[in-house]
């Protein structure tokens, strides 16, 4: 009985995360009105968890995909925001290349990069690649926890595609550099920026950006106050990548990589 109960609740996960990925399809504006109105409508009238017969938790976590913008705006109320604006380019070209270079093309969940992570992780017996989108790790760093099971997976791509739904691409971005950790004590870009260079994010050069985007991978052991080395040839991995994907020519990565840094003492 437990496990079939379950099983609803992840149906119902899934059910709004489709219709949410359905209703941001703006080639459907006047179903996309109806079917907001309609979902907006039948939230009014949600019954209480106690009615329901589900748990607690899952019954905060069913709220939570319903009211996700007012989840979000909870989640953020003690932090303050540097709007995307404020961020240097150079910084958010490097965190998508290096990160989720097909963000501006994918949904939330990318399964041409989940299939090839995993064809990956198959080739070296071990998970040496992962397959998550800057949506799906903004969704966990906000509401998951980081153990590896199915219900949790089901619970971070439920959440991607409807915070594609409710919120736009630079929205995320914007809120993924506002809550990430750099190390060091450094969450979000502001922090990090201040921790690392004694500078606001609109001031980072190319060559301080790419090494603030290596971070997030291993921000404990990647703070180039723990092992700048190993910061160094982090960096040179996402001078690659900016160069793979265009932001860049080879010779500006070359260039910026041989460029030496100030870090804040």
């Amino acid at each position: 009985m437990r496990r079939l109960r379950w099983g609803r609740v992840l149906l119902v996960f899934f059910c709004l995360a489709f219709l949410g990925a359905f209703l941001s399809f703006d080639g459907l504006s006047p179903l996309k009105q109806q079917g907001q109105s309609l979902l907006q409508e039948g939230t009014r009238q949600l019954p209480s968890f106690e009615s329901t017969g589900l748990p607690k938790n899952a019954w905060q976590r069913l709220h939570r995909l319903i009211f996700l913008r007012d989840a979000v705006a909870e989640q953020l109320k003690e932090r303050p925001l540097t709007p995307l604006r404020d961020i240097a380019l150079p910084m958010q070209q490097a965190l998508i290349a290096v990160e989720d270079h097909r963000f501006y093309q994918h949904a939330g969940v990318d399964m041409e990069s989940i299939l090839r992570a995993s064809l990956v992780n198959l080739q070296f017996g071990a998970i040496t690649e992962g397959g998550s989108t800057i949506t799906q790790q903004l969704a966990k760093n906000l509401f998951l926890s980081h153990e590896q099971t199915m219900g949790r997976k089901a619970e971070e791509f439920a959440l991607a595609l409807l915070l594609e739904a409710r919120f736009s691409k630079d929205e995320i971005l914007e809120l993924y550099l506002n809550t990430i950790y750099f190390g060091s004590g450094a969450y979000g870009i502001q922090e990090a920026s201040s921790v690392y260079f004694g500078k606001s994010p609109a001031s980072l050069s190319l060559a301080e950006a790419s090494l603030l985007a290596g971070l997030p991978q291993a921000p404990s052991r990647l703070s180039p106050y723990n092992d700048f080395d190993a910061a160094k040839k982090r960096q040179s991995i996402v001078l690659a990548a900016l160069s793979r994907y265009g932001y860049i020519t080879p010779g500006t990565a070359t260039e910026t990589q041989n460029t030496a840094l100030r870090l804040r003492q």
